[in-house]
């Protein structure tokens, strides 16, 4: 069993960056890859980011490329999602989740995800 839990979210205005981070318990982490996705108010859970459990490889949505970068740091069992210039329209609530089960690679697939937070809020203001 895995816990996951966000933090970093908040109120900023366009343009502006936030961090987010996503703690996982347990002494299996590098083993998992992990995923950030986001759910807007009245829409669909999208996939945002993704990072392979060894190799730093990641995988983006077309809307945060260039903007958006995910990394890990296992020793601290921790995955980060740094977000530069925000716009409105990146507005949601912003889940990690972990995949235990992945060969190496991170996928856009929620289903694939075994493990999810809470989530945390990121508001972007015009």
């Amino acid at each position: 069993q895995v816990q996951l839990v966000e933090s970093g979210g908040g109120l900023v205005r366009a343009g502006a960056s936030l961090r987010l981070s996503c703690a996982a318990s347990g002494r299996t982490f590098s083993s998992y890859a992990m995923g950030w996705f986001r759910q807007a108010p009245g829409k669909e859970r999208d996939f945002v980011a993704g990072i392979s459990r060894s190799f730093g490889i990641t995988k983006y949505a077309d809307s945060v490329k260039g903007r958006f970068t995910v990394s890990r740091d296992n020793a601290k069992s921790t995955v980060y999602l740094q977000m530069n210039n925000l716009k409105p329209e990146d507005t949601a609530v912003y889940y990690c989740a972990a995949d235990a089960t992945a060969s190496i690679y991170a996928t856009s697939d929620e289903y694939d995800y075994d493990y999810w937070g809470r989530g945390t809020q990121v508001t972007v203001s015009s």
